[in-house]
């Protein structure tokens, strides 16, 4: 038997459905946390039981020659210097999505992230630097700056369990620009002896990238030519090549396909299956490639590889330290174990708490967190751990003990900050349900994914008008994914507070008998009879040739010349082509596709899923009317 819940995640789409801005980075980020924290476990026991064998292995040289040129870095510098740029591409990427099509498309929005991004830095660097200020260690503050986003969104999912995914979306955005602004210091503090000439070629060479990116032009392998180009001749100048990660990655739009373009890849692919020969199998591949955005082939490519085995083999690679209680004694008494474990645990939530309770006061909200003050809090704490970028800091700025006690620092950190996550979270969970939704949820008006808006004059709407929330769903009758969303819906409509809405999709490309019937729906709506002929389609999906949905109408009673000729002479054909076109203005490309209080809602839609959902839709309306 298929697997129900796998089937309830898809949808028949012109193409490959397009993922939330955020969705599937939290899921790998999250997922990949366990491994990142099982390296680091690895990297102590195999340095502390074996610490000339941990040490030995990592200060491998690996080497090439090239016209009699030697090329060569240990193992160690391999992943920091060149795995890791592919971790920093990602991160460019993302930052990229988020401005394109995330909640920074509102750039209004962009305000808080930079302030508190930029404050969650310096509020924990000022604290290290006033436990080293004028010592030898001074000169590392860059360790006590930059969150771990990848571990921090592992352990907020395992020590706030039940946070929505509001609160997982704002660490996220704040921490994007956290992760550019430790890159830029790394080039710029932390690069020695910089040689310009190699410099200038790496610009060049990003600036060709740049320029190819803004003419669209889509051959991957210039791409990859000029990144190493870039990544070489960057390392040869001093500077820090994981820059050159994240500016190309910088460099990649992100954007939803338009139907149009998804219909003309469907149309070469028909083309391809009608004449199978090997130049319309190219022209197929090149529009099918094209229809998404560099931006998501790139994150799709990368992604899995940088969150479950480069980030955790450069955990691996630089996480081991010799413990014993001496060490230890000391370590806690040093000014750089203290000032990297007191500026993350203290300087980082106090940063963000006060900048985000400064910004909505004297923005009159404006500029305020879209979420609650206790998510804001328990975002701050969580945001005190600092392992990736900070790693990568100290293993430039220190060796030997000071090294040592860099690592105990961080691997501290992460363990305060996530209890006193953990605490937070905790607390919210003794409150009222009234006061724990405000709490986690907050006031801010939440961004409206819906273009067209309900109306229940021209809309076919079941559930009372009064309902708090409106469950919207673009639908096609033939799509098999729809059938199996009707029981879930009809499950949810027993719910005496949703109002559910259907606006036709049909997508005629690969469903052939979709727009007749969604006629037909609309000719039986002209006889008082929609949701009955809506609920027969969707029951009798295989059988939708113009004989069966006669007969539909016939068993329902309804005038049959008239829905014939209806039919015949389109009637209906413009009320389709609006929902249709709301559709497109609302970036829907795929069905089922739901849209809760005028969020789209992206994932699974089982019962369980949709209730939660419409669960804190509820809570937020309720807490906007209060």
């Amino acid at each position: 038997m298929a697997d129900i819940p796998a089937l309830l995640s898809g949808r028949t789409n012109w193409k490959r459905e397009f993922a939330a801005p955020m969705r599937s980075f939290l899921q790998t980020e999250a997922g990949s946390s366990g491994v990142l924290a099982a390296a680091i476990v690895l990297a102590l026991l195999w340095a502390n039981l074996a610490p000339d064998s941990y040490d030995g292995f990592w200060h491998t040289d690996l080497s090439f020659e090239l016209n009699h040129h030697a090329f060569g870095l240990d193992l160690r510098e391999w992943i920091n210097s060149g795995l890791m740029t592919l971790f920093f591409l990602v991160v460019g990427l993302e930052a990229r999505r988020e401005f394109d099509l995330g909640d920074l498309r509102d750039r209004s929005r962009f305000v808080l992230p930079v302030l508190a991004g930029i404050s969650g830095m310096a509020a924990p660097v000022l604290i290290y630097l006033a436990f080293n200020l004028g010592t030898d260690t001074a000169h590392g503050w860059g360790v006590a700056m930059s969150t771990d986003t990848a571990l921090a969104l592992g352990l907020l999912a395992l020590v706030g369990r039940g946070v929505p995914d509001r609160v997982r979306v704002f660490l996220l955005t704040v921490f994007v620009v956290d992760d550019l602004l430790a890159l830029v210091v790394i080039a710029v503090i932390y690069s020695e002896n910089i040689d310009l000439t190699p410099l200038l070629i790496a610009i060049v060479a990003f600036a060709v990238v740049l320029t190819l990116a803004i003419l669209r032009v889509r051959k991957p392998w210039v791409y990859v030519v000029l990144g190493v180009i870039t990544w070489a001749a960057l390392l040869t100048s001093g500077v820090d090549p994981v820059v050159a990660g994240l500016a190309i990655g910088l460099t990649a739009p992100a954007y939803s396909p338009g139907r149009e373009e998804l219909e003309q890849a469907s149309g070469l692919f028909r083309v391809f299956r009608e004449q199978p020969t090997p130049e319309l199998a190219r022209s197929a591949t090149v529009g099918l490639t094209t229809a998404i955005s560099p931006n998501e082939r790139l994150q799709f490519l990368y992604h899995p590889w940088t969150s479950y085995l480069i980030v955790p083999l450069f955990g691996l690679a630089n996480a081991g330290v010799a413990i014993d209680a001496d060490f230890l004694g000391r370590a806690f008494t040093s000014p750089v174990t203290l000032g990297i474990l007191i500026g993350y645990v203290v300087g980082k939530p106090v940063a963000v708490i006060v900048v985000s309770w400064l910004l909505d006061r004297f923005s009159g909200g404006k500029y305020g967190p879209q979420v609650g003050w206790a998510a804001v809090a328990g975002s701050g704490t969580i945001a005190g751990i600092g392992f990736t970028v900070s790693l990568l800091i100290a293993t430039i700025a220190f060796d030997g003990p000071a090294l040592a006690e860099a690592k105990i620092g961080l691997l501290s950190a992460v363990v305060v900050s996530s209890a006193v996550t953990y605490l937070v979270f905790r607390s919210v969970k003794l409150l009222s349900p009234p006061k724990k939704a405000l709490a986690l949820l907050g006031r801010a008006e939440e961004m409206v994914d819906l273009i067209d808006p309900v109306d229940p004059e021209i809309d076919h709407v079941r559930g009372p008008a009064t309902a708090s929330v409106t469950l919207v769903e673009y639908g096609d009758f033939e799509c098999p994914y729809c059938g199996l969303a009707e029981p879930v819906v009809r499950d949810l409509l027993q719910d005496d507070d949703l109002r559910y809405v259907w606006r036709h999709l049909p997508l005629s490309d690969v469903h052939p008998r979709a727009q007749i019937a969604a006629e037909v729906a609309e000719a039986a709506y002209a006889q008082g009879a929609f949701w009955e002929m809506h609920d027969l389609l969707l029951s009798n999906q295989e059988e939708l040739q113009p004989k069966d949905l006669m007969s539909y109408s016939e068993q329902l009673g309804l005038d049959n010349q008239r829905i014939h000729d209806e039919v015949k002479r389109h009637v209906a054909a413009a009320r389709v082509a609006r929902d249709v076109e709301s559709a497109d203005l609302s970036g829907v490309s795929g069905t089922p596709t739901f849209f809760i209080n005028g969020q789209r809602h992206y994932g699974a839609y089982d019962v369980e899923t949709l209730k939660t959902a419409i669960k804190v839709a509820r809570a937020r309306a309720r807490i906007n009317q209060s």
